[in-house]
């Protein structure tokens, strides 16, 4: 026991018995650990960024700041994550949680707790820990983000879209459209008059637990008429402040078990710390970074105006230098003109544009959504679109859809050799026994 040594983070609250009985054992050598007090979960992401190693993190089940995010901090550091007196089934163990221990924990049990769960801090190494499959959450769901110049459309194409496969009535009630922009406009293209709950509230839920599909559908507004539900968005653009990574991924994967289409109304901008220096700008840029390295299919609206080709161009080819492939990208230009010529020539411009960067040399032909003149009051009435307009956006994206699914892996299965049958082994027939 005596090459036995832990380094230990402790969050609580301040009167905590726990809390300042480990201290003492700690001070008087009656356990080989280092003690660290913290009294914020914000002190403990700190401690974890100096570079120090620790093996574990204790922390009060009742603790303010206790969330996915936490865990994560903590295990990608390689320490483990113990709860303290855990008053509710937290779902603790999915949130990455490995141990618990009871509020009067005498010192063998936390010894013990430690030999199990945390490494000691002779073979303690900062790494990254991937989830094993069993822990992979099973996510049955298509991710399509839709997105755009600002101004092109990028909310309305997600809307027919999100109508056409809400109209196959394979697809009643599986479908669903994510308001993921920072100034989301979702509701009120779909006139809600409620605009709580949304994307914040739901977000929030999963900082804890996985919520049931039954809670997430409860918390989703249901368009009428429309085949689909949607998810209402932020209701203020500084919100995004709120949005934690691990929460959001585990809200994605919500979503994602619940319903069979998740159409995202995202925005374009995938800036990081990477490229601009800025640890903020990639917090900013969270939603449309995770939304956009997860997405099946990512569909870039822009219009076949001079300025609407440019920026449509420069969108995807700051998509594929954020890493979205480019048979996942679907370029779509809305309010095209009906003439073959005209929409010929703003293709070819369009491959013109992507033509001078080789990495976007080889994005597909765009889909032309021709302009509806009725649009607008079928908005303002919030009744159905017209059902022309996501016509071209269903059929293309079940041909890609249906064009990426894996083969099916089929058990191989061993062929043995033909034996011949020995004649009477396989008895007798006789009219008696017919």
């Amino acid at each position: 026991m005596s090459d036995e040594r832990w380094v230990v983070l402790g969050l609580a609250h301040p009167r905590a018995g726990w809390f300042s009985q480990l201290a003492k054992w700690a001070t008087t050598a009656a356990v080989p650990v280092d003690f660290v007090k913290c009294v914020s979960a914000d002190e403990v992401r700190a401690r974890l960024n100096s570079g120090r190693s620790f093996s574990a993190l204790l922390v009060g089940g009742d603790v303010v700041g206790l969330d996915r995010d936490l865990v994560d901090a903590t295990t990608s550091t390689g320490a483990a994550v113990l709860v303290v007196n855990p008053r509710t089934e937290h779902g603790w163990q999915e949130m990455g949680v490995v141990g618990r221990l009871p509020a009067a924990f005498e010192r063998d049990d936390l010894l013990a707790a430690l030999r199990e769960f945390a490494p000691s801090i002779s073979r303690i190494t900062p790494q990254l820990v991937e989830a094993a499959d069993s822990d992979a959450p099973t996510v049955h769901g298509r991710l399509i983000a839709v997105t755009g110049v600002r101004g092109a459309g990028a909310s309305i194409s997600a809307m027919a879209l999100a109508q056409a496969l809400g109209g196959d009535a394979s697809n009643q009630g599986v479908v669903i459209l994510a308001d993921f922009a920072l100034n989301g406009e979702v509701a009120m293209l779909h006139d809600a008059q409620e605009i709580v709950p949304g994307l914040q509230e739901l977000v929030e839920a999963h900082r804890g637990a996985r919520v049931p599909s039954s809670e997430i559908r409860a918390m989703v507004f249901d368009a009428i008429g429309r085949g689909y539900h949607a998810l209402l968005g932020l209701r203020r653009h500084r919100d995004w402040a709120a949005i934690r990574p691990r929460a959001f991924d585990a809200t994605v994967d919500g979503l994602l078990r619940s319903y069979r289409f998740v159409i995202a109304d995202v925005d374009s901008d995938v800036e990081g710390e990477e490229e601009t220096g800025s640890l903020d700008v990639e917090d900013r840029n969270l939603i449309a970074r995770a939304t956009m390295s997860r997405a099946d299919l990512v569909i870039v609206v822009g219009n076949p105006s001079m300025k609407g080709l440019h920026g449509m161009s420069r969108v995807i080819r700051g998509l594929i230098a954020f890493g979205v492939s480019r048979d996942r990208i679907i370029p779509v230009l809305n309010r095209s003109p009906k003439s073959p010529r005209l929409r010929a020539e703003a293709g070819r411009a369009l491959s013109v544009l992507l033509d001078s960067t080789d990495a976007a040399s080889d994005v597909s032909n765009p889909l032309h959504m021709p302009e509806r003149r009725d649009l607008e009051g079928c908005l303002r009435d919030a009744v159905r679109l017209p059902e022309p307009l996501g016509r071209p956006l269903y059929n293309e994206v079940n041909r890609r859809l249906h064009a990426r699914q894996a083969p099916i892996d089929v058990p191989h299965r061993s062929v043995r050799d033909p034996e011949a049958i020995v004649p009477g082994s396989l008895g007798a027939w006789t009219e008696e026994t017919g």
